[in-house]
């Protein structure tokens, strides 16, 4: 009981530190300001939504990928673990470079509709969710820790949804030094997380 109880918890946090929603709410008001609040409701329902979808969906075909393409859990592991690792340094330093770029942020401002690029992807459901996603669905043996998965991927899109809604509250009480307090906290855990996979893949190859 134990053991998934852990499984479950580590999937949870995995997955929401390296979503992040709350680094993300600076973008996000940047990129709706011309919207209403009733349309800055409904982009941030759509995204949490779509971000949720994307990343369930990979957790799903995630074996079949590695099938398809001969790639062994434990190899992908390592390759996420060092994605992890990049971001985790973003995250230490405030930045997001490997979520999204100056140019998508851009470019998301002179969109009439945000939701889906770049707020879905690739700012909540980045490279890192999708990677993290995908190896902690190759660790799910069982039906329950199958389901430990998908409803940590459910609630951390619930919880980015909230975090959005109430971005613009967020951002007075947190203020931006706030929020890059908060994004330094997570990045330091994932970085713990970057090198507990690299760690497993290694084992797992050598066959420990």
């Amino acid at each position: 009981m134990y053991s998934y109880l852990q499984f479950a918890l580590i999937t949870f946090t995995s997955i929401l530190f390296i979503v992040d929603p709350i680094a993300v709410i600076p973008t996000y008001l940047v990129i709706t300001r011309n919207e209403t609040p009733e349309q800055r409701a409904r982009t941030a329902r759509r995204a949490c939504i779509a971000a949720g979808v994307l990343l369930a969906a990979f957790g799903f075909a995630g074996r079949v990928i590695f099938q398809l393409v001969g790639i062994t859990l434990a190899a992908f592991r390592i390759a996420g673990g060092g994605i992890l690792w990049l971001i985790a340094m973003d995250m230490l330093r405030s930045q997001r470079t490997t979520q999204e770029t100056p140019a998508e942020i851009v470019e998301g401002q002179e969109k009439d509709d945000v939701a889906i690029t770049p707020l879905a992807v690739p700012m909540l459901a980045g490279p890192g969710a999708i990677t993290t996603v995908m190896v902690l669905a190759g660790q799910a043996h069982t039906a329950a820790r199958a389901a430990a998965v998908y409803g940590a991927i459910a609630l951390a899109a619930f919880i980015c949804w909230v975090v959005l809604r109430v971005s613009d509250r967020l951002i007075v009480r947190l203020g931006r030094t706030g929020i890059q307090i908060m994004t330094r906290m997570m990045g330091l855990l994932l970085a713990a997380l970057a090198v507990q996979f690299v760690i497993t893949g290694v084992q797992d190859a050598m066959g420990k």
